[in-house]
């Protein structure tokens, strides 16, 4: 029923604010990597609504970074200290 009434209710919407970095990232593209200054925490969001489609290769990458392995990927581009000249 709860599902049913989400469906059926346009009042309730399943969009909300999402996790991005839009004002500072113009690029639209994830942030993954290591926070800045904080070598143990790892940052992954801002996939703006491709969370799920991306999820696989996120956690692939998320994982080799918390084992301390190199990514099969360059993610220089996802970095969460990469900066833009406006």
């Amino acid at each position: 029923v709860g599902s049913e009434m989400c469906i059926r209710d346009r009042s309730s919407t399943w969009l909300r604010f999402r996790p991005t970095m839009l004002d500072s990232q113009p690029d639209s593209l994830p942030v993954i990597g290591r926070a800045p200054g904080k070598q143990h925490v790892l940052q992954a969001f801002g996939h703006q609504h491709l969370g799920l489609a991306l999820a696989g290769i996120t956690g692939r990458i998320i994982a080799d970074l918390a084992e301390e392995r190199q990514p099969n990927l360059d993610i220089t581009g996802y970095a969460p200290d990469r900066r833009y000249l406006r």
